[in-house]
């Protein structure tokens, strides 16, 4: 998983400087992207980091590359990131058994 760099500081900027607090409108809070979109990407970012640690560890050991290190951290990548998928299901799950559970 890469980090991507803060971008729109010179809007933080602004705002921190001004003496005003802006917030938001309800009508563009409400069209930003929405749960399922962002699970949905956040699946697809774990199967590609998954996808390029198989071609990473794939590389070594045809001798492509001899970074080792770069192909472990890849592994732990993948690794981390699909234990959090793992949790993240199981705790929705347990929600929703929760919630089937409740008296009416």
């Amino acid at each position: 998983m890469s980090i991507s760099g803060v971008t729109g500081s010179q809007s933080v900027l602004a705002a921190a400087q001004s003496p005003q607090v802006q917030r938001p409108s309800t009508a563009t809070a409400d069209q930003g992207t929405g749960f399922s979109e962002r699970i949905g990407d956040a699946l697809q970012q774990v199967a590609r980091e998954q996808n390029q640690a198989s071609r990473m560890a794939s590389d070594f050991e045809l001798g492509r590359t001899d970074d080792l290190a770069a192909v472990m951290v890849q592994q732990q990548v993948s690794s981390l990131g699909f234990e959090m998928t793992l949790q993240v299901r199981n705790k929705a799950l347990g929600a929703y058994r929760d919630i089937m559970n409740m008296p009416v």
